[in-house]
């Protein structure tokens, strides 16, 4: 499996708020982490920074994951406890009150992927059969949609488009939503964060599906599309690449 990792930080902000990775346990499964971070004073910063290193942690200390149900558990687990880690360290330290972020977390093994997400950051997935969106957004402007209330063309230019209704860090005992599906050979998963597809779109996205190269060469063409249509905010992106032949690369920010 290949996995990469690539965070810009835009031509706008001025701090990098979004955090992630991707990393190999010794039995070769993959686990892919983005983040974007939410708060004052560099907050942000710290609460991605703070979930990315625990789920890696939890990751470095996880034994061999082999059903779908463990996977599930553990990525509910490993969330539910940086998510409350995050929320305590805020409430211990004044300067970092009201901070949180999204995580999109992906758990990879030869057979399976199951994803988990809380927030706004998203999980694209592509095979011989396509290419679809697996998590749905936890935004005000996505409920406004599925309830019928606005149109997807609407919500494209909505005011509130970056109103989270969940996040980690904001409440105790938060559970991710999670879903697992088959990984077979040359399957591929794409995680990001809104500064990406605030910019991208899902077709030019789906390049995804057919790309045959350096997976460095796709996410750095991703973020500079992004930044030239405006680059208002932090761009991560996370690949992984169903291919038993090559090596894993690692990568952290």
């Amino acid at each position: 499996m290949i996995g990469y990792y690539e965070t810009d930080q835009g031509k706008v902000r001025i701090h990098n708020e979004d955090a992630g990775g991707v990393f190999k346990n010794d039995a070769g499964q993959v686990l892919a982490i983005v983040a974007d971070g939410m708060g004052g004073h560099q907050a942000g910063d710290v609460a991605s920074q703070m979930t990315t290193s625990h789920l890696h942690k939890k990751w470095q200390e996880a034994k061999l994951i082999e059903t779908p149900d463990e996977a599930e558990k553990w990525i509910k687990e490993a969330v539910r406890s940086a998510n409350n880690e995050i929320k305590s360290y805020a409430n211990d330290h004044e300067e970092c009150a009201g901070m949180g972020t999204t995580v999109v977390v992906a758990l990879c093994t030869k057979e399976f992927a199951t994803v988990g997400h809380i927030g706004d950051s998203r999980c694209y997935f592509a095979n011989a059969y396509g290419f679809k969106v697996i998590t749905e957004d936890h935004s005000l402007v996505n409920e406004l949609v599925r309830s019928g209330q606005i149109t997807e063309e609407q919500a494209e230019h909505h005011p509130r488009k970056n109103v989270l209704l969940k996040a980690l860090g904001t409440e105790f005992d938060l559970t991710a939503d999670v879903k697992t599906m088959e990984f077979e050979e040359n399957g591929r998963l794409l995680l990001c964060t809104d500064g990406l597809t605030n910019k991208v779109s899902d077709e030019e996205l789906s390049e995804l599906k057919s790309f045959e190269g350096e997976w460095s060469s796709f996410t750095q063409q991703m973020i500079d599309l992004a930044n030239e249509r405006g680059g208002e905010d932090n761009i991560t992106l996370a690949v992984v690449h169903h291919h038993p032949s090559s090596d894993q690369k690692e990568g952290a920010e």
